[in-house]
């Protein structure tokens, strides 16, 4: 089976959620449909009428399974919450599909759950040795196991017990009997913003899942706050000592959709500026910038614009190709990445080409992508990309290889143009990469973002981690 991003970083997951409005379910889906690339494994929605949870989960696209009246009949109700899933931790099985329900001692418990946690080994071995029975291999089943078992007596007071008690990345969605639930990490590595939609309260990973279906944004929920929502209004609790922000910089050179709003910008705007920057930092003679589609097309408008080399759409990316493509014999492995790419002769041939993307992984297809296009007649390939070299793994919500399978990790820059068959590589310095987010450089003692990817500044322990990765190996 042939992987159609093999050479990308994973999608994290997209949460969701909104209280008191008619058709909940439906405008439910639609967010999670703005979510989709976020997550494509699978997605799921669960629902309350007042008295029962409803609940459906499915593998595969929001669209497929969501979309004809049968099924969201049978998500009555006001009130609902859903999620999007690429897997980071635990398997892709339809049990570990989001979000999770459980009854509790005190009602109905569901939770959707973006980003991953660092200590689930120990907290799992002490829950299991303690006579907890786990039902996936999602560490999201912590959190509810968690809730369930805290002494405290009222939910608010379980789920501070709970984040009490867990480390990692997240952002959560929560739906109870009465209540709607949103809570963000200490760190506030992953997203959540809150909305509004004719006075019914919206949680979403993103701003463009509210512009889906006609909701203002309100604010981004601050980190290591959680946002009680009820009948009677909303309250925000902030039950831990506050740190410094540090939320992901991938959400802005890579994840999130590009009409999305971070800040007062949109992703398209830093994305046009990592490409400007680049521009500015590599003084390159040549015909055309081309970007790689379409995670380099934002960058390339930008390096374009700033060093004044013209655009060109140069390669065309499919649309049509899913997830997957079943190879039907070995004598077509070859054509693996034209199944998603191709060239465009015209704007290629016989010229130095620049070509533009956001990041680089493995580096397995870009050099088929720089091979592709030498043999289309161009005369120079160089190849920049509009972030640092990714050195290092994630551990919060993306699924990145291991420090073996990262190019960047295991090779220096001239084994790296070697290995993807360009005439020159470059990429945005880390500083460069702060400017271009409206910073002057990053501070080191306190920096803006979780860049650990570059940097290997883990703002959270994942010692944990590491030492199971190396027995996995051993």
């Amino acid at each position: 089976m042939y992987c159609e991003n093999t050479d990308k970083l994973k999608e994290e997951c997209g949460v969701f959620g909104i209280f008191g409005t008619d058709e909940a379910s439906v405008l439910t889906t639609l967010g999670l449909h703005s979510l989709q690339h976020r997550g494509q494994e699978g997605a799921g929605i669960v629902s309350f009428d007042g008295n029962s949870f409803h609940s459906i989960r499915k593998q595969g696209l929001v669209g497929d399974n969501f979309n004809d009246k049968n099924i969201l009949s049978q998500l009555p109700g006001k009130t609902a919450i859903g999620h999007v899933r690429y897997s980071t931790t635990g398997e892709s099985k339809p049990e570990n599909l989001q979000p999770l329900f459980a009854n509790l001692a005190i009602g109905g418990f569901a939770c959707a759950h973006n980003g991953n946690l660092t200590n689930t080994h120990s907290i799992k071995k002490q829950l299991v040795e303690s006579g907890s029975i786990f039902q996936t291999s999602s560490d999201t089943e912590i959190i509810l196991q968690l809730v369930a078992r805290s002494q405290k007596k009222k939910i608010i007071d379980k789920l501070i017990d709970t984040l009490s008690q867990i480390k990692g990345a997240y952002s959560l969605v929560i739906l109870t009997n009465k209540k709607l639930i949103g809570v963000r990490d200490p760190f506030g590595i992953r997203p959540l913003v809150l909305g509004n939609k004719n006075g019914s309260p919206v949680l979403a990973s993103e701003t463009c899942a509210l512009d889906m279906i006609g909701a203002k944004y309100v604010r981004d929920i601050e980190n290591g706050e959680i946002v009680v929502i009820t009948e009677y209004g909303m309250e925000s609790i902030k039950p831990f000592k506050k740190i410094p922000e540090r939320p992901c910089i991938f959400e802005r050179i890579y994840f999130a959709s590009p009409d999305s709003l971070i800040g007062s910008k949109t992703v398209y705007t830093y994305r046009k500026a990592l490409g400007k920057q680049l521009a500015i930092e590599n003084n390159l003679l040549a015909d055309v910038v081309v970007p790689i589609p379409d995670s380099g097309v934002s960058a390339a408008i930008g390096f374009s614009q700033k060093s004044r080399i013209p655009f060109e759409l140069g390669i065309i990316r499919s649309h049509y190709v899913g997830r997957t493509f079943i190879e039907p014999s070995q004598n077509i492995r070859q054509f693996g990445v034209k199944l998603k790419h191709s060239v465009n002769r015209s704007c290629i041939e016989n010229k130095k080409v620049i070509l533009i993307d956001d990041s680089i992984v493995r580096g397995t297809t870009a050099s088929k992508i720089v091979k592709m296009v030498y043999e289309a007649g161009a005369k120079e390939v160089h190849l920049g990309i509009s972030c640092p070299p990714i050195i290092h793994p994630d551990f919060y919500g993306i699924d990145t290889p291991s420090y073996n399978q990262l190019i960047a990790s295991k090779s220096n820059l001239g084994e790296m143009t070697e290995l993807v068959g360009a005439k020159s590589l470059f990429f945005l310095s880390l500083n460069g990469t702060y400017k271009a987010m409206g910073c002057k450089k990053r501070n080191t003692k306190i920096p803006q973002f979780t860049d650990h990817c570059f940097t290997g500044d883990y703002p959270i322990d994942v010692t944990e981690i590491l030492k199971l990765n190396r027995q996995t190996n051993e």
